[in-house]
């Protein structure tokens, strides 16, 4: 028996498409939505975890002791029977080698040292931001005082300084001005500061960068703390 065809379209000349009947709307957001999960060959998605014990899923694997020894390619049956025996973890270190480099170690306690080290390190680290202070050519004494102390508070809580001659009108013909201005303030303050970009004409302005030379001075302990306590013998003694 022959198929049956289907009566062309009025009006059109080429093939019919049949249209494709979805079953649900999530078949249909399967075929018009790209996946937005990244996906490995087999289609698994790709995991960037750290794999320990039964979740490295390789034949064998290059294996380094506790103390750092090399121990030699052994089988990952091996490896985890070693690990287990040792009453420690067997932590997937360069996944990229071939084949996977694998050591035994204490995994918790390795997250916790890592973790311990990262907060530390961001304690110890300095974060210098950058102020600023703007000033005119011909500032008058008081003014300029003012503006100096606070450069100086400045530099001594460790934060560089952005020092901008601002000339109007006809101060744009003088710039020896504002690098006269610029070269007395970083005198003033070389005690706690140091010159770390030259005065710079920039359009209308003139700017000058002044680094800290000394780090922040730490916070005073109170009072208290500072008083060491007395011994309980003389405690006893006085009664």
């Amino acid at each position: 028996m022959e198929p049956r065809s289907h009566p062309p379209t009025p009006g059109c000349s080429g093939p019919v498409r049949r249209r494709v009947a979805y079953s649900s709307a999530r078949d249909r957001c399967r075929v018009s939505a790209p996946s937005l999960h990244t996906t490995s060959i087999r289609g698994d998605p790709i995991s960037t975890e750290t794999r320990i014990n039964d979740r490295i899923r390789v034949p064998e694997v290059r294996l380094v002791g506790p103390n750092g020894e090399q121990v030699g390619i052994v089988r990952i049956e091996d490896a985890l029977r070693l690990a287990q025996e040792a009453e420690l973890d067997l932590v997937e270190v360069a996944a990229q080698a071939r084949p996977p480099v694998c050591k035994l170690m204490d995994y918790g306690k390795f997250k916790y040292e890592s973790a311990q080290k990262a907060r530390e390190s961001r304690r110890n680290q300095q974060l210098t931001t950058i102020k600023e202070q703007k000033l005119r050519p011909k500032i008058d004494k008081h003014d300029y005082e003012t503006k100096r102390g606070h450069v100086r508070r400045f530099l001594e809580g460790g934060n560089k300084v952005k020092v901008t001659i601002m000339f109007r009108g006809r101060e744009q013909s003088r710039p020896e001005l504002g690098f006269r201005l610029l070269q007395r303030l970083a005198e003033d303050v070389a005690d706690l500061g140091v010159v770390e970009a030259s005065p710079k004409q920039d359009g209308r302005n003139m700017t000058m960068v002044i680094g800290p030379t000394k780090k922040p001075a730490p916070r005073a302990r109170p009072a208290a703390a500072e008083q060491p306590e007395q011994a309980p013998e003389a405690e006893a003694d006085q009664a």
